[in-house]
């Protein structure tokens, strides 16, 4: 560089620095121009209005004037100002959570500055909301979704046999609780939740299971407490105060084609963190399942040594089960902690937690009848995680209609796939993984505001109508919500539903804002440095624990599909790069890798998770909230999937394909 282009040079980045200091410590009649004059910009430009970023940007600054002094004069200016950009964006971008949140923050401003005359225009502004297209989309789709809802409770209620199986009053509920997610202050918001309560209490006659008549009464204080002025707070009210506790024992908590989530049997939710040398405290069981599959996680406070072993049937002395034990070392159970869980499926009976010694905690599963099991220990939190497999049992022969279910937010059509599976057409089932998700947002964008979580959940809800559409596939989510789930709980969803394909869908990230590209990864060991950094931060571990779990992977992919997934990654990879580097220049392609990530492992389908871009590089992270590019990004990963089908069908249908 000469020295004529080094001092301009010097002067730009100084400039920069200068205006950097002058909005870090701008007073908020600064900050509110500053947002003013953004917000003039961006409704100028008709190109800028089209980009989320460009909105997210003025959002920021007008949030930081609020932020900054909640208590001071330009505080409701602020506040307001940040609500009704979130309405204008709302009108581009038609999602239901832009004008859910402008309408928070609008009455925000109005109970919490009455007296300023910005209260007035966000009361204006509220019956705008009211009485706009939007609302009346919002509670049209809300009551639609209700009265859906209502009908599934019909038909469970007309059916003994489907009463019996905790996976159908489970699909009832989540098909409530759309009710309030569509539409959170709607009117039908507090009956969709009210009704979720009353389920669950209805599941408890059931289960008996304490975790259900808890649930309930949560979800009946919720109605008092956020819609004190719904008719359903008084019938809630009634609800908690008619709270019965039967002496009767467990019964029942079958696990039987569970469709998604977990069971959970206890867990000690207020344990406070150990002190140096406190025992480890054993905190709830969880479990997944379905006829030829059990998915059991025991949940610790801390990480402690552990031992397992398997008994084989012994009458003699009053082992009529084959049973397989876990003791975990300086260990106690929670006085919280389900004792015993009834999961009474085709090969499993229970599974019983008790002291063993007083430093000795024994979990132990009663098995019916197994095909192969495994026992490991992930990290961060400490939980050892047990995976049961059998055949499952054979279908009815004769399949006289088609039932039609909701998995997630994708309608699929169960007897469509059961025909096509028995015809041998291979992949019928996807299951799109959202990484991260609640409290977990994943990482941090370069963009401020944007969070890894929300990228996902976009781009798999856009990937999944896609497959749906132009494959033709059965898709399950295992959110399509914001939604926070365990590692663990992932891949189980997988199992349970008996998927054909797993694709977990990430954004990347680096301390270098200048690293870039796309990658796909598959389960396998793995010595690459880079490659272990990005496995240690999704599974949100150490690398030093990756290295650890290398050390036991080998027995864990027994049943891996390691050439299946690897095969899968090639095709996406490929697929994926050539699509985004015909609109965006440059593309980088990091190629297909392979590390030890947690949601892959126990996977019993070819399995992938792809980085879809880099959040934590400015270029990319705009790129990654550009609807263009995740549409880019799903097509190649679509055609990925097309291959790796016509590439894996038997030839006797590739024959009948071509005549």
């Amino acid at each position: 560089m000469t020295k004529r282009e080094f001092f301009p040079a010097i002067l730009f980045c100084a400039i920069l620095v200068l205006c950097s200091c002058a909005t870090t410590g701008a007073s908020p009649s600064q900050r509110f121009f500053e947002a003013e004059s953004c917000y003039k910009n961006l409704m100028e430009d008709a190109q800028k209005q089209k980009y989320r970023s460009y909105w997210l940007d003025c959002i920021r600054q007008f949030e930081s004037v609020y932020k900054v002094d909640p208590d001071g004069p330009w505080a409701a200016a602020g506040l307001y100002m940040t609500g009704r950009l979130y309405r204008e964006l709302h009108g581009a971008s038609h999602k239901p959570s832009d004008l859910n949140t402008a309408r928070s923050l609008l009455e925000q401003v109005k109970n919490d500055y009455p007296r300023s005359e910005y209260s007035k225009r966000a009361a204006s502004d509220l019956k705008i909301i009211a009485g706009g297209p939007g609302q009346r989309d919002l509670t049209a789709k809300a009551k639609s979704q209700y009265f859906t809802a209502e009908a599934m409770y019909d038909d469970l209620k007309r059916s003994p046999e489907k009463q019996k199986y905790r996976s159908y009053w489970l699909k009832t509920i989540h098909e409530f609780e759309k009710v309030n997610e569509i539409d959170p202050a709607g009117p039908w918001a507090a009956a969709g939740l009210f009704r979720t309560g009353e389920l669950y209490r209805e599941l408890y006659s059931h289960s008996y299971s304490p975790a259900d008549e808890q649930k309930a009464e949560n979800i009946f204080r919720e109605v008092v407490r956020k819609y004190p002025d719904s008719a359903y707070r008084e019938r809630a009210e009634v609800s908690i105060r008619s709270r019965s506790s039967p002496d009767d024992p467990i019964a029942r908590l079958t696990g039987r084609d569970t469709t998604s989530g977990e069971v959970v049997a206890s867990r000690d939710r207020k344990a406070k963190s150990p002190a140096i040398g406190d025992p480890t405290t054993v905190t709830g069981i969880r479990y997944w399942s379905n006829p030829d599959y059990t998915r059991i996680v025991i949940d610790a406070n801390q990480e402690t040594g552990y031992i397992n072993n398997f008994l084989k049937k012994d009458p003699s002395i009053n082992l009529h089960h084959e049973r397989l034990y876990v003791d975990l070392k300086k260990s106690r159970l929670s006085e919280s902690i389900e004792r015993r869980i009834a999961i009474d499926d085709a090969h499993l009976k229970d599974v019983r937690a008790g002291q063993f010694t007083p430093d000795t905690v024994r979990v132990v599963v009663d098995m019916k009848s197994f095909e192969d099991y495994n026992v490991f220990a992930l990290k961060n939190p400490f939980r050892i995680v047990i995976d049961v497999r059998g055949v499952a049992e054979k279908p009815p022969a004769a399949v006289h209609h088609a039932e039609t279910y909701h998995t997630g937010e994708i309608e699929t059509d169960v007897g469509a796939a059961s025909i096509a599976r028995q015809l041998a057409l291979g992949v019928r089932r996807v299951v799109i993984d959202p990484g991260h998700g609640g409290r977990d947002p994943g990482a941090p964008g370069a963009i401020s505001g944007i969070y890894e979580k929300d990228i996902n959940l976009d781009i798999s809800l856009m990937l999944a109508n896609k497959l749906k559409r132009d494959l033709g596939l059965e898709i399950v989510m295992t959110r399509s919500t914001d939604k926070y789930l365990t590692l663990e709980e992932r891949t189980a969803i997988a199992n349970t539903h008996r998927a054909d394909l797993f694709i977990s869908v990430h954004a990347n990230s680096s301390r270098n804002r200048n690293a870039r590209g796309i990658e796909t990864y598959f389960l396998n060991l793995t010595t690459d440095n880079e490659s272990i950094a990005v496995a240690a931060r999704e599974n949100a571990t150490s690398e030093k624990n990756i290295s650890e779990l290398q050390e036991i992977l080998n027995d864990l992919m027994r049943n891996a599909k390691i050439n299946e997934s690897s095969r899968l990654a090639t095709y996406i990879q490929k697929s994926v790069v050539g699509k985004v580097s015909a609109q965006y220049n440059p593309t980088h392609d990091r190629g297909v890798k392979y590390a030890p990530f947690y949601v892959l492992l126990g996977a019993h389908m070819p399995s992938i998770l792809i980085e879809t871009g880099f959040i934590s590089n400015p270029r990319e992270s705009r790129r990654l909230m550009d609807p263009e590019y995740q549409r880019a990004l799903c097509n190649g990963i679509v055609e990925g999937i097309r291959t790796f089908i016509n590439d894996t069908k038997p030839p006797v249908m590739v024959s009948s394909d071509i005549n």
